[in-house]
């Protein structure tokens, strides 16, 4: 057992090296998309999470969206763990996944692209582009900390 506590076998081995900004949003990012799963499942309650799957199901293309959901929150969790260990990839991924997120509900939400699996419902297009960056408020906020400071920048060189 001592051996066990000797080795440093830790997911961050060099965490003091590791940028203020970065360990924040890498952090923020895991913590906040974990938390979201779990009140989701909260609000919904475990009849109603098998009913919105059952009805993601129905269809090819709301199959096909459930699915991309799924591989949009592992690839995000990945990023946050790559940018951590100082994978400039990391941050770009992360970068390009938020893009791609925030396209799709767009579209979704202006009723072009069917199905509006993730959409928000507004009365115009104004205040689905205000509600959405809302939203996304707090993804901004962790992709300035990841790209604006120096510290930040200088860590992915």
């Amino acid at each position: 057992m001592s051996e066990v506590l000797r080795e440093d076998k830790t997911l961050f081995s060099g965490a003091g090296s590791i940028p203020v900004p970065v360990w924040i949003a890498g952090t923020a990012i895991m913590a906040t998309r974990c938390l979201g799963v779990m009140l989701l499942v909260n609000e919904l309650g475990w009849m109603e999470l098998m009913n919105f799957i059952h009805r993601s199901a129905q269809a090819w293309d709301s199959t096909l969206i459930f699915i991309a959901s799924q591989l949009i929150f592992f690839i995000e969790l990945r990023c946050a763990i790559a940018l951590m260990r100082g994978h400039n990839w990391g941050r770009w991924g992360y970068l390009v996944s938020q893009v791609v997120v925030l396209v799709y509900m767009f579209v979704a939400s202006m009723g072009w692209v069917y199905p509006e699996l993730f959409s928000i419902v507004r009365d115009n297009g104004s205040q689905v582009v205000q509600s959405l960056l809302a939203q996304k408020l707090p993804d901004i906020l962790v992709l300035m900390l990841l790209f604006v400071p120096q510290s930040s920048r200088r860590f992915y060189r």
